[in-house]
């Protein structure tokens, strides 16, 4: 299984889940790709990634995930925890000191949905934190110095252990994304079966 977690207030339906998703069926149509649609409640939205998580275990699919933003920080927690291997770009490190800016209504602009942040939701967001990354060999963090959204530095220190691309410039979005679709798959082991 191939996991997409998209990140806050995105969609699969972004450039890059579109991207990946099209890569990912055009060079291994066999593996289980999934992108769900989160709910916007982090912990509604972690109960559904681990429900599809344990799924995919008890199938004995190897365990794959590549998360943007938002959806970095969750895959952490989930390779983490349930092992497999994860791709990360311009990982959120530290959501939950930037939601307090988010707290009130929100729309997104993939579905339309409007929601509520709440201050509740930064609590949620602290209990899958992964303050210290035990399992170094699991991760493949891709930055852009650029991002304006979240600072590259943090995600730096963080995954200081862990293989990493960091590029100078870009932004929040990984201007050039398609170009490292085929590392990507390849550091996630995605092989194809007849």
């Amino acid at each position: 299984m191939l996991l997409y977690i998209h990140g806050f207030n995105s969609s699969p339906q972004s450039e890059k889940g579109q991207l990946t998703a099209d890569y990912v069926r055009q060079h291994f149509p066999s593996v289980n790709f999934i992108a769900p649609q989160l709910p916007s409640e982090p912990a509604v939205a972690m109960a559904l990634l681990e429900h599809l998580t344990q799924e995919a275990q008890s199938r004995g699919e190897p365990l794959a995930f590549a998360g943007s933003s938002l959806g970095g920080y969750f895959g952490s927690f989930l390779a983490e925890k349930y092992g497999g291997l994860a791709v990360l770009i311009n990982p959120a490190v530290r959501p939950y000191e930037l939601f307090a800016d988010f707290i009130g209504a929100q729309q997104n602009p993939y579905t339309g949905e409007t929601y509520q942040v709440l201050a509740e939701h930064l609590s949620q967001l602290q209990a899958v934190d992964t303050q210290v990354i035990r399992h170094p060999d699991r991760f493949f963090v891709l930055l852009q110095s650029g991002d304006e959204v979240l600072d590259y530095r943090q995600a730096v220190s963080k995954y200081h252990c862990c293989k990493m691309r960091l590029e100078a410039g870009g932004d929040h979005s990984f201007i050039g994304y398609a170009s490292h679709l085929s590392g990507i798959c390849e550091f996630l082991e995605l092989t194809q079966h007849d």
